[in-house]
């Protein structure tokens, strides 16, 4: 038989886990833990992965570069999530989303990401684009005016008005073809500087030369081509929404140029980092990001 000094030790016990679980439930940290990624479909039919956090609107749709994925946004999702609803997709052949695709298009991109906003029933977004995520987000946002109200190109949009000769996107392409896992890290490697926490370095190049190699070349290939061409640049005048560029001093960015092409264009440099500066520099990167969107919503706030 259980006596009391058992049955009260078991009461303690019970009530401390009741205690411990009521605290995790209200944490919203601990609450966004258990959320589940969620699947949408691409106009072709490619499921593409996504995670929400977060709540309020406008919502903010991080977008991920060449060979990337979610995962690369890490520092921003639990930082802005506080006040926004926090989107963060991985694009079809990245992450965990579908492989099913023939081409993978900055336009194909753009509808994985219109898919997951259609899907999260956002009502406005601030698309938010890393390297090729910034093209990705100009093709998006080109898909659905009603629903974006700016774009926030993370070390992208350097000179959109800067054409790329055949040659040299031949070039590139010869560097990733024969040997993409070599060819990749030579090609990532460049994208740092000397002060980058190595750790940091060798897992992001690890990880991008890890990336399946169809899906990379292809990608690569339609980015180039549309630098080729004015099919980009088109796409840039068409857009009626603010483009601001938060970027690393590592290439200089045509200010005046730029705007020569968009409706409205700024940039923000970050000094003494490399082109991932939102995971090398996270703390400066969040606070310029946490400001060029305060400016964004007050801009528009004034226009409404």
């Amino acid at each position: 038989m259980v006596n009391e000094r058992e049955k009260m030790k078991l009461k303690n016990f019970l009530t401390a886990v009741a205690a411990c679980f009521l605290i995790f439930m209200l944490n919203p940290q601990a609450q966004a833990d258990m959320a589940w990624p969620r699947m949408a479909r691409s106009a072709d039919g490619v499921p593409i992965s996504c995670e929400v956090q977060g709540a309020g609107e406008p919502t903010l749709v991080f977008v991920h570069g060449w060979s990337c994925d979610g995962r690369y946004w890490r520092k921003q999702v639990s930082h802005f999530s506080e006040n926004y609803r926090v989107v963060v997709i991985d694009l079809a052949g990245h992450g965990h989303s579908g492989l099913g695709r023939k081409d993978y298009t900055m336009s194909a991109f753009g509808e994985d990401v219109r898919a997951v906003v259609a899907q999260v029933n956002a009502e406005q977004a601030i698309l938010i684009g890393h390297s090729m995520g910034g093209p990705v987000s100009v093709a998006a946002a080109s898909m659905m005016p009603d629903k974006v109200i700016g774009i926030i190109g993370v070390d992208t949009f350097q000179d959109v008005s800067l054409e790329m000769a055949q040659e040299e996107s031949d070039a590139w392409m010869a560097m990733l073809q024969p040997d993409f896992a070599a060819g990749a890290a030579q090609f990532v490697q460049q994208m740092f500087i000397g002060k980058t926490d190595p750790a940091l370095r060798d897992w992001i190049v690890a990880d991008m030369s890890a990336a399946p190699p169809k899906v990379a070349l292809s990608a690569m290939e339609e980015m180039l081509a549309d630098m080729i061409g004015s099919d980009a640049l088109s796409t840039f005048e068409q857009l009626e929404v603010p483009i601001v560029a938060i970027s690393a001093d590592l290439w200089p960015t045509n200010v005046a140029a730029n705007r020569r092409h968009m409706h409205s264009f700024d940039a923000v440099i970050i000094e003494g980092t490399d082109h991932f500066l939102h995971m090398a520099e996270p703390e400066s990167f969040n606070r310029e990001l946490k400001d060029v969107i305060a400016g964004m919503l007050d801009a528009k706030t004034k226009t409404d």
